[in-house]
């Protein structure tokens, strides 16, 4: 699929074809039901999106709200972009080691993992790194990156 120009998750979910909307489906429940309070979920960058507002924060580099998770259906493969990850070595190492354990190829950039099905994912391991940062964390984190 190519990036999506839908408003509204439901809209994105809708234009999924059955099969691939089970698989979004029940990561988006996943990273809902284990992300802290004070993200919120919407539509950014043609996907599914969780972010900190910005009535909450508004400091960000390009007026868009501070992105803290995302999730998309691509062309051949699913994308969940875990900028906790990318921001935090330990929780990128702990990922890594979990994928290793488990016996599992990880095929993941500086936060986007790739996965062809469900069964690619380990969903207690990428729910425990969802649930790992609240919000006052990542804004801490995210100034000490850009230096702010």
């Amino acid at each position: 699929m190519a990036t999506s120009a839908a408003k509204t998750v439901e809209a994105y979910l809708a234009e999924l074809p059955p099969e691939r909307r089970a698989v979004v489906a029940a990561v988006r429940d996943h990273v809902n039901a284990h992300l802290p309070p004070g993200y919120v979920e919407g539509m950014g960058y043609g996907m599914i999106g969780w972010t900190i507002p910005l009535a909450r924060y508004g400091k960000t580099y390009n007026g868009q709200p501070l992105c803290y998770a995302g999730l998309a259906a691509q062309k051949n493969n699913y994308s969940l972009y875990l900028m906790g990850c990318y921001m935090d070595s330990d929780e990128d190492k702990a990922l890594r080691a979990a994928y290793a354990r488990a016996g599992k190829k990880l095929d993941m950039g500086k936060s986007c993992l790739r996965f062809k099905s469900l069964d690619g994912l380990l969903l207690d391991d990428i729910g425990r790194i969802i649930a790992s940062m609240p919000v006052d964390a990542y804004i801490v984190r995210y100034e000490a990156a850009k230096g702010l």
